[in-house]
């Protein structure tokens, strides 16, 4: 169910099949495929690099993201908020909401307020669907999401623990979950593992690939 996905690190992603798309590519390396689809979740560096976007593009890549995203990259754009669906070259995205609940910058502040409109997206391609949450917590709509793999972040401080993504585990239905958003920036392979033992679905720990 996984064999068609590379987790690239932190919360990037690329998957393949009758068409490739990437989710926030950062720090991809040189030679990388080339992508269909670019989407990323929201503008925070480590999720929106212009420079490894063009990397993975062509001519016909189409990028899609929030506002904050598509306002700063030329070419072929989609500009989406949360509730949105669109086709693209064949593959359904929707954008789903992605916020913090108690994950602050400062008292009161936290680092992804739900205004913002970020996102995490569902995507359907050839016949599989696949959840990615983008950098959020536990929140309420999780129980809307049905698909045959979840990728979920565990590392804490900007989103969920591990703990805590086990709990939304419990909300959402999916075949397999992937943890992701560790082993760069914040958290590490402990996270991963903790999901792991907690989680009341089948979890996956994919190696970092190129």
């Amino acid at each position: 169910m996984v064999d068609n996905i590379a987790w690239l690190g932190h919360d990037s992603f690329r998957i393949s099949g009758s068409k490739t798309v990437y989710i926030d590519p950062w720090h991809i390396a040189a030679g990388a495929p080339p992508a269909d689809i670019v989407l990323v979740t929201h503008e925070h560096s480590d999720h929106f690099d212009p420079d490894d976007i063009a990397r993975v593009s062509r001519p016909s890549t189409v990028l899609v993201g929030p506002a904050e995203v598509t306002g700063q990259v030329a070419g072929d754009t989609r500009t989406v908020a949360p509730g949105d669906v669109l086709t693209v070259a064949g593959v359904t995205i929707r954008a789903v909401p992605a916020y913090n609940t108690d994950k602050f910058r400062e008292p009161g502040v936290v680092f992804h307020p739900r205004s913002d409109a970020k996102v995490g997206y569902v995507v359907e391609l050839d016949g599989m669907t696949y959840y990615h949450a983008g950098d959020t917590d536990v929140i309420d709509e999780m129980s809307e999401i049905d698909v045959d793999v979840a990728m979920i972040p565990v590392s804490g401080t900007y989103v969920m623990t591990a703990d805590e993504a086990a709990r939304a585990c419990g909300k959402l239905r999916a075949g397999v979950v992937i943890p992701m958003h560790y082993g760069t920036i914040v958290g590490s392979l402990a996270d991963a593992e903790r999901l792991a033992e907690l989680c009341p679905l089948p979890v996956e720990i994919l190696p970092v690939s190129t």
